[in-house]
């Protein structure tokens, strides 16, 4: 019933119970999982999950935070990751200039460089873009990548609007339910329900009303409920597009 765009199964917050909760999510409605790499390590245990649980699936690519010992060694290695017959996507890779953990230059060249890696093998990216949103944009549309997420989506309705026409999706997780979230909320209720995805990031930014606690792919729920409400249509329509767009981009 529920496709999970994005979730990260490999943190450590899941080190005492993650075979128990992995095994009960499809008994939760949990149809599809998509586990996202966001260096080496993650993406090789997003595969060996993929290989234990039918459900999961499992993308590769190197985040903005870790470009520590990145090298074109490295980019070979998540293009043998992204050959597996699981791996359905890059990601996620792109910009974030929040924290500026490394210089925008520097981000800039590995976000092409994997831009370039999905577009060579015929996949999806997974989009990591924090108030780097034209930026971000532009090095999209430069490379040519005609499909993929925008995960965790932060921008303008309009940003959101030029995403769309270029053939993404927009990704809306536990960030729609938080009281200050007015522009996403406007985002939710204008792009049409069959450019959406749904996400946790689990185990980052639970919605209300388990904010502040570890997020799972259970709590799908109350984005799906907030998200059918923000469009005046049942969680059944919210849960069934999603699960279809899901579908849709990475199989």
């Amino acid at each position: 019933m529920y496709f999970e765009s994005h979730a990260h199964y490999d943190d450590e917050q899941f080190q005492q119970d993650r075979q128990t909760l992995l095994q009960c999510l499809p008994q939760c409605g949990i149809d599809f999982v998509i586990n996202s790499g966001s260096d080496l390590k993650s993406s090789y245990i997003g595969k060996e999950l993929s290989e234990q649980y039918d459900y999961i699936y499992f993308a590769a690519g190197i985040h903005p935070h870790e470009l520590y010992d990145i090298n074109e060694n490295v980019i070979q290695q998540i293009r043998q990751l992204a050959e597996h017959k699981k791996c359905v996507a890059i990601g996620e890779i792109g910009l974030d200039y929040y924290y500026d953990t490394f210089p925008r230059e520097t981000q800039k060249y590995w976000f092409e460089k994997q831009l370039l890696l999905s577009k060579s093998l015929h996949i999806p990216v997974i989009i990591h873009s924090r108030e780097a949103s034209q930026d971000c944009f532009d090095i999209i549309k430069k490379s040519g990548v005609e499909k993929g997420v925008i995960h965790c989506y932060s921008g303008s309705l309009e940003m959101a609007e030029e995403y769309v026409k270029m053939g993404f999706l927009i990704g809306i997780g536990g960030v729609l339910t938080f009281p200050n979230a007015k522009k996403l909320v406007e985002v939710a209720k204008k792009i049409s329900l069959e450019h959406i995805l749904i996400e946790t990031d689990s185990p980052y930014l639970s919605p209300v009303p388990n904010r502040g606690k570890r997020n799972d792919s259970r709590n799908l729920e109350f984005i799906v409920k907030k998200l059918a409400d923000i469009k005046g249509v049942s969680p059944i329509d919210v849960a069934n597009a999603t699960l279809e767009n899901g579908k849709k981009l990475f199989f």
